[in-house]
């Protein structure tokens, strides 16, 4: 039944008290940040990408993950906020030169050293591997750890020399109060870019309109003024718009020969119809006088 002298309880065995929290390894949490996709659970190579939480993933990772809108898929946290590949941001991260890589623990008889890591600081040289805050610029994508921008400050990248702000500079997996500040930054971002669409869109059709109405009037005054004669002939004058505007603005004299080739023009048509006139009015004539002619020989042959 025990308890029989052969074994000695203690309280703790006894009573049951309360459960102690589990601790998380810092360790384990590191490496499962800086060295594997926060999506897929991979481990990261290149391109890598980060969000604007400074979060890392796989680029190919991120791209199935925008591509599958399957009823299926199961909602990602990590990757809620992630809604076009604009959002995230490739990162120019610089080797580590003392890194050799995985060949050394594939046989799995050799100590595997968390403290290294495949990339550093190009300016500083410290490690990526947790161990330091690293942050990345939304312009180019270079990464620098905090410190390096504390100490060389300028408001251009040390790496490829593009200008960027402090609203540019996005902690990598930062605490909880570096995401807050981040998280907001980004509905800002968004909101913002959200209502420059919109201006742009309000712009693009008042020009539209703008240029409707001016070329409804533009065509009715560079129409075709048609002068009709007596004789039923048409002359067409063409009269343009800018052609009179450039006349008034540059040379009065031009405007004063195109009036008076208008008038000339009008003179001749005027002239034309004269002539014809008196042409149809003469053979009219001539035509009635034959017909007097041939009535009166039928008259005349009538009364014989």
């Amino acid at each position: 039944m025990g308890c029989d002298g052969g074994t000695i309880p203690k309280r703790h065995e006894l009573v049951k008290g309360p459960r102690k929290v589990e601790k998380v390894d810092k360790n384990a949490e590191l490496v499962a940040r800086w060295y594997y996709c926060a999506l897929s659970q991979e481990k990261l190579c290149r391109p890598i990408v980060a969000c604007e939480l400074g979060r890392l993933y796989n680029k190919d990772a991120v791209i199935e993950f925008l591509l599958d809108k399957s009823a299926d898929k199961t909602p990602m946290e990590a990757a809620s906020h992630i809604k076009s590949i604009k959002n995230v941001t490739e990162l120019n991260l610089a080797d580590n030169p003392a890194w050799s890589g995985d060949k050394e623990s594939i046989k799995g008889d050799k100590y595997d050293d968390i403290q290294s890591a495949r990339f550093i600081c190009p300016v500083v040289g410290l490690e990526m591997n947790g161990r330091h805050r690293f942050c990345f610029l939304r312009n180019c994508g270079c990464v620098f750890s905090e410190r390096a921008l504390k100490e060389i400050k300028s408001e251009v990248c040390h790496k490829c020399g593009v200008p960027f702000q402090e609203e540019d500079v996005i902690v990598l997996n930062g605490n909880k109060e570096d995401v807050e500040v981040l998280k907001k930054r980004m509905e800002d971002r968004r909101l913002k870019s959200k209502l420059e669409k919109k201006s742009k869109k309000c712009k693009a059709t008042e020009s539209a309109s703008q240029q409707d109405s001016t070329a409804g009037p533009s065509k009715a005054k560079s129409g075709k003024d048609c002068i009709k004669s007596s004789s039923g002939e048409k002359r067409q004058i063409i009269f343009t718009k800018s052609s009179a505007d450039n006349g008034n603005s540059s040379v009065p004299g031009k405007v004063n020969k195109a009036a008076s080739a208008t008038k000339r023009s009008i003179a001749d048509s005027e002239e034309k119809s004269e002539a014809y006139k008196s042409i149809f009015t003469s053979h009219s004539s001539a035509k009635r006088s034959k017909e007097e002619c041939s009535n009166w020989v039928t008259h005349t042959a009538y009364c014989f």
